[in-house]
């Protein structure tokens, strides 16, 4: 089977991205992968980073990465990201984590398309992130 082809971009007709990601994705060939929301919960069902919005942003993509790698798949085969923040004062925290660990998930700065919300809660009340993933596989 050919190779996955995925191509981010930003038309320089549409106003620019505010931060780490694309406005869109092209892919072309394979199959779609739906991940559903991770959250910063350990392989032990374990809450990491209580109160800390990096420490759990850290480890939710940690779990994605971890779900990826069972697909045989990985960061470049991701096409978008829809993430949900609780409550604005987490927005900071949750950009800080991004910005620590994308250059190693998403060289060349090739990053996916990301829709962020603002919400007032997630499942339990000591969830701060959540993440919801698309990823395209060859």
């Amino acid at each position: 089977m050919p190779d996955l082809q995925r191509t981010v971009f930003n038309p320089p007709s549409a106003p620019q991205p505010l931060g780490a990601y694309h406005l869109a994705a092209q892919v072309s060939l394979g199959k779609l992968l739906f991940v559903a929301g991770q959250v910063a919960l350990d392989g032990s069902g374990n809450l990491v980073g209580e109160g800390n919005v990096v420490a759990q942003t850290r480890q939710v993509f940690k779990n994605i990465g971890q779900i990826l790698a069972g697909a045989g798949a990985n960061f470049s085969n991701v096409v978008e990201f829809t993430s949900y923040v609780v409550g604005r004062d987490s927005i900071q925290g949750f950009i800080e984590a991004r910005t620590q660990i994308f250059p190693e998930l998403c060289p060349n700065e090739d990053y996916p398309p990301n829709t962020l919300l603002v919400v007032a809660g997630l499942v339990r009340e000591d969830l701060l992130v959540e993440i919801k993933t698309v990823a395209v596989l060859p």
